[in-house]
């Protein structure tokens, strides 16, 4: 997933609702995993009609973990900190804004309006704007549809459809029926949350200070995944995939499902992957229904170091505007943040997924907020992980977790 860090300083200590203001100078920009290439031609753009505030890219690290481990090491360094503007995954906001690592920002300054209306909630903290949306992104599931057209099925709206599909239907093409993202980092988190989110339940409340966890609805969405190993239509080798990993087995003809983010949809439609032009998508399925996704993307922030806040500003703004976005799509396959592009007829021409992905967006739901959501994650992952190997039950594992979120959140 896309992060973006941008360079400089200026004093800290912003208060709630201070503007953003005085400062304009070059800029740092550093991107974790661009794997598109896009974002360097797009700043070309800005720098060519911004000479005095040319923006130099960095790459991190394309892990999430990683590049946000690198990201909180710098900002801990107070005046020190090399970075002006971040592009944070949208769970990182509650957590940075608690730091005091990055400022509260003007509303009236960004296009909140255009732009799809759960995606704003997840750059807010404590009732305050801290950072402005910049990329979304919500789960799908991939399937074949040639081989589920030969078989005269539609694609499963519920778990139970997945789980008979994969077990029955997947065999007989010599595939694997359904994986996700569930090697322990921040995409187990990301799995283990929709599941527990599909079946009604939720973990953290109250900004994280409550624990709901310890419920039916997250035993049902752990059991699931957990099923799925022990009954083998979840490959045992779908425990070591990432992104790239999970998108690869399906692009290779491996899977008759996959959840995964948009972007892999456009890898596996392209020419050179053996499933291309057989590959269709749908919301990710629930116990009853369609379910419920994560919300991903990422959020553009100023730090609270920043040596030039207007600038950061007004990148933000470019980065924002319709123009910018529709490039964000169009170049980097990424989900814009703007409403009205998922509307527009020619982009849906060339991305079909686009009125899925709308759908999935608007019934998506973010990952438990909480200023201390990386150790969230780690107990979420380490839970799920020792549910679906075996080595704990479902109903062991949500007791677990429970106990150690409630110490978390008493911190």
């Amino acid at each position: 997933m896309l992060v973006v860090v941008l360079t400089g300083y200026v004093a800290a200590g912003a208060q709630a609702g201070e503007p953003v203001g005085g400062g304009r100078g070059p800029l740092t920009l550093a991107t974790a995993g661009d794997l598109t290439g896009y974002l360097g031609p797009l700043l070309e753009g800005w720098n060519r009609t911004h000479p005095g505030e040319k923006v130099t890219l960095v790459e991190l690290p394309d892990s999430a973990d990683e590049t946000r481990a690198q990201m909180a090491t710098d900002l801990r360094d107070g005046d020190r900190s090399r970075f002006d503007v971040l592009n944070i995954d949208v769970n990182w906001t509650s957590e940075f804004a608690a730091a005091g690592w990055i400022r509260p920002l003007p509303r009236d300054r960004f296009p909140l309006k255009t732009f799809l209306p759960p995606v704003v909630d997840t750059a807010t903290y404590d009732g305050q704007l801290y950072a402005v949306p910049y990329v979304t992104n919500a789960g799908l599931l991939l399937y074949r549809k040639d081989v589920l057209a030969k078989e005269g099925v539609q694609p499963p709206r519920t778990w139970a459809e997945l789980e008979r599909y994969a077990k029955t239907i997947a065999p007989k093409y010599g595939l694997d029926g359904y994986a996700g993202q569930f090697l322990p980092y921040e995409g187990l988190t990301v799995n283990a949350a929709e599941a527990v989110y599909s079946a009604g339940g939720s973990i953290l409340g109250d900004e994280g200070e409550r624990v709901t966890v310890d419920s039916a609805a997250a035993r049902e969405g752990i059991g699931f995944l957990a099923r799925g190993v022990r009954e083998g239509w979840i490959p045992k080798e779908a425990l070591t995939y990432k992104e790239e990993e999970s998108k690869q087995a399906f692009q290779d003809g491996r899977l008759l499902f996959l959840r995964n983010w948009p972007y892999a949809y456009v890898g596996a439609s392209a020419p050179g992957s053996k499933v291309a032009g057989k590959v269709g998508a749908v919301p990710l399925p629930g116990p009853d229904g369609p379910g419920t996704s994560v919300l991903g993307g990422s959020n553009l922030a100023v730090s609270a170091h920043a040596r030039h806040p207007d600038s950061a500003a007004r990148l933000i703004a470019y980065l924002t505007s319709e123009r910018v976005q529709r490039q964000v799509l169009t170049r980097g396959a990424l989900p814009p943040v703007r409403a009205d592009l998922y509307a527009d007829p020619a982009l849906i021409r060339r991305f079909p997924y686009l009125p899925t992905l709308r759908e999935s967006v608007l019934a998506a739901e973010p990952r438990p907020k909480s200023p201390h959501y990386d150790q969230v994650s780690l107990v979420v992952q380490a839970a799920v992980q020792d549910a679906m190997t075996g080595r704990q039950t479902p109903e062991a594992a949500v007791r677990r977790l429970a106990r150690e979120l409630a110490a978390i959140s008493s911190r």
